[in-house]
């Protein structure tokens, strides 16, 4: 029988597909399509402090190959996620889950950790980089290797729980970025994030994005995604789990031969809301196909 299982920071998945952050809500969406638990685990809605109401409308727009989306953190708030959203989700989920921590300052980015690092049901933080930084003109915390490791050092010193730091796709150096947060104390790296694309509207000639710009995703992606996942793998000693354009279940075998132990599936949860299971249900037989009997024996194989 294949074995699915995989290890990450001495959690056990039962197999490594992780529904992504943003894309999956908090799981509840989901329950009348497929039982939830098949999953590995999944990823919560961004956090930040304070409730966020998210960016204007057009939030998202479809592409021939993917989908466009600026959503803009739209969250209850820590507060709320602790005393409403993880006491809903326990009657649902019995597994724990990755708590995606967001902030405009490392300050912010600490004080949200340290209080998911309360809750049993967090097995994971996961760091988001991608957010900006408000005290240096906006400019993304995950662009700079020494902002990105200032703030993976500070979550390190709040919590006791394993911090994975997801890593933004918009930079020209993955590698310096990825071993600075793995010398800050990084317990893992989530590779990478949406692209940052634009549509136009031919009829109005104005960007179809209220934002303008927001992040790309789609299986046209997973070359790149896959190609930071192989050069991060050679840097660092901490596990990978590999996303953006994963969308079958032999997107999963490459990304893990490229390097990764687990990965995200994140837009493809929105074109398709049962794409996880259906890559779950696929992986024995693209395992048998390949001579594969264990997910956790080709990490790293294409090296």
């Amino acid at each position: 029988m294949a074995n699915l299982k995989v290890t990450l920071s001495g959690w056990e998945l039962d197999n490594p597909v992780i529904a992504s952050s943003g894309t999956y809500g908090y799981g509840l969406l989901f329950t009348d399509i497929y039982d939830v638990n098949i999953l590995g685990s999944f990823s919560l809605k961004g956090t930040t402090y304070e409730p966020r109401f998210g960016n204007p409308q057009p939030r998202s727009a479809e592409c021939e190959y993917g989908v466009l989306s600026s959503i803009g953190l739209q969250n209850p708030g820590i507060d709320a996620v602790m005393s409403e959203e993880l006491p809903k989700l326990r009657r649902h989920y019995r597994k724990r889950v990755f708590a995606n921590v967001c902030g405009s300052s490392v300050e912010e980015y600490a004080c949200v950790a340290s209080r998911f690092d309360e809750s049993e049901q967090v097995g994971i933080i996961e760091v988001n980089l991608s957010c900006p930084n408000v005290k240096e003109g906006g400019m993304n915390f995950g662009s700079d290797p020494a902002m990105a490791a200032r703030v993976t050092g500070e979550v390190k010193k709040a919590v006791s729980k394993p911090v994975y730091v997801k890593l933004s796709s918009g930079v020209t150096d993955i590698v310096s970025i990825a071993v600075a947060c793995e010398q800050a104390g990084a317990d893992g790296l989530c590779m990478v994030n949406t692209m940052p694309g634009i549509r136009i509207d031919l009829r109005t000639r104005k960007p179809v994005l209220g934002t303008k710009t927001g992040g790309y995703s789609s299986p046209a992606m997973l070359p790149i995604s896959e190609r930071m996942v192989f050069q991060a793998y050679e840097a660092v000693s901490v596990p990978i789990i590999g996303m953006c354009g994963v969308s079958t279940a032999r997107d999963v075998l490459e990304m893990m031969m490229a390097g990764a132990s687990a990965v995200q599936i994140g837009s493809a949860n929105l074109l398709n809301p049962r794409i996880c299971k259906e890559i779950i249900d696929a992986l024995p037989a693209e395992m048998e196909e390949y001579g594969i009997n264990s997910l956790s024996e080709i990490i790293g194989s294409a090296h």
